[in-house]
Order: structure tokens, then C-alpha cells, then sequence
């Protein structure tokens, strides 16, 4: 019997590690160009994970596809142990920023309020109460005294904040962001940092497509390298060697 079947000291299996977030196998493809092929990933809570690799090996359509934004061609996503129909309302997922429609007549308030939504009901305004949740939240991002502005009147910066608030309104355990640093200035990058780092000192579990190697150690625990198919996945400070990042880069990870 392999070391994996033994039983524990007590007689049972030992018991099987439930992460936030288990795909296995999963195949994402548009057309009959396959976009990521059979990946497997774990996301342990009480981290921040990485996910990189160069421009067209699926980091976001791993992401939308482990979320069903878009439908895989198979595996199995598993969000706290269960299927991910039941753990929907546990999880926040923020867009990449170039994909919303700025134009829409809303304030930063009305933005960070969506993140109730799902708690509300498709019928039920935002009471007192809800707003003041919204506004919490946009405090934690830095935005309350532009919480009356539109959106579409803010920097690039200021509506990644917003976006980012409205997730931080829903209370969620599982937050999944694309590329949440990018077009942003310093400043907004090294708040949201802090923002997302504390998520997860609080337990939860955080996943953002990421682009810039510079700051994977200083921002990220973990690290899912992908080229199309898994490179390598793990502790930044084990995996991101130099021989991953040949295998996931081509020799031009300096350039990502």
C-alpha cells in the first residue's frame, strides 16, 4: 500500500485537504483553439496566488473558466469542497478593468452596492444599512470622499479601487481578480496590495492574474506558472527557479 492509502495513527484515512478552491483537469478552448489545456491547481486559504505566464497562455481564461464566466470543454472545479454552484455567493470576481463599460450612469456608492446583490435579491434596494456596508468598503480602498462621483469622471486607478470595493462588499471568502494592477499608479498598486494581503492574514483566499515577475515575491505566497498547459505551481520562493520560468516563458520572462 502506498504511502498516500496509509491509515492514520487512530485507525481512519487521514482526512483529505479542502482548499477554497480544486480544479482538476480543466480545458478551456475557443473554437478548436484550445485557450489552457487539462490544468490541475489547488488554492490554499490564507494566501495570495499568482498566476503568470506570457500574453496568450490562458491566465484569464483559466480564471473565467474555473468561474464559468466561460464554459470549459471538461474538468471538475470544486469551491470548498463542493460543486461551485453552492459556493457562489463565497466568492468575488474582479474583470479586468478594460472589459466594463465605464460609461454606465453610476457612482462609486452604486458600484460598491452591487456587491450585495447577491444577498439582496434581484427586487430589493440597497437599504441604510447596505449603503453603509458600500461605504465601509470603499473606505477600505481609499475612495470614500469620491463616493458621490461617476464612474466613468474617475482615473483608471480610482475605478480599480471601486471595482475592488465592490468585492470587498460582498464579504466574500474566495476573491479572483484579473490583472487588478494593471494601468494603475504606484500608489493605487501598493493600496490594493495591502487591501488584498489583508484578506488574506484574514484567512481568506485571494487569486490574481499577474504580469510583472518584479513583484511576484514581494506581493504573492504562491505561484500557478502557465503556458498553455500547467508549467509549474507552488511557494513563490520554490517555484518561480529559473528553469520554471524558461519552461514558461520561452526565455523572455524578462520582458513579461
Amino acid at each position: 500500500m502506498s504511502a498516500e492509502l496509509r491509515l492514520a495513527s487512530g485507525g481512519a484515512p487521514a482526512p483529505e485537504t479542502v482548499h477554497p478552491l480544486s480544479v482538476r483537469g480543466l480545458t478551456v478552448a475557443y473554437g478548436d483553439a484550445p485557450a489552457v489545456f487539462s490544468v490541475d491547481a489547488d488554492f490554499p486559504a490564507g494566501t495570495m496566488t499568482a498566476i503568470v505566464g506570457p500574453n496568450g497562455a490562458g491566465k484569464s481564461s483559466f480564471l473565467k473558466g474555473a468561474l464559468g464566466v466561460v464554459k470549459p470543454l471538461s474538468g471538475e472545479v470544486r469551491a470548498f469542497g463542493g460543486p461551485l454552484s453552492r459556493a457562489r455567493r463565497r466568492i468575488a470576481y474582479v474583470p479586468q478593468r478594460a472589459s466594463v463599460d465605464w460609461e454606465f450612469p453610476a457612482r462609486a456608492i452604486d458600484v460598491a452596492a452591487m456587491g450585495l446583490y447577491a444577498r439582496l435579491g434581484p427586487f430589493r434596494l440597497a437599504g441604510r444599512g447596505d449603503l453603509d456596508i458600500a461605504r465601509a468598503a470603499l473606505s477600505r480602498v481609499g475612495m470614500e470622499r469620491l463616493a458621490e462621483r461617476q464612474i466613468g469622471e474617475l482615473s483608471g486607478g480610482q475605478q480599480q479601487r471601486v471595482f475592488i470595493a465592490r468585492a470587498l462588499a460582498q464579504g466574500a471568502d474566495l476573491y479572483l481578480l484579473d490583472e487588478p494592477f494593471a494601468g494603475v499608479d504606484a500608489a493605487t498598486e501598493k493600496a490594493l496590495v495591502e487591501v488584498l494581503k489583508g484578506l488574506a492574514a484574514e484567512g481568506r483566499m485571494v487569486v490574481c492574474v499577474h504580469h510583472d515577475l518584479s513583484t511576484l515575491q514581494a506581493y504573492f505566497d504562491r505561484v500557478l506558472m502557465i503556458n498553455l498547459r500547467k508549467i509549474a505551481e507552488g511557494t513563490v520562493a520554490e517555484t518561480a527557479t529559473p528553469e520554471n520560468l524558461r519552461l514558461t516563458y520561452g526565455g523572455a520572462a524578462q520582458a513579461a
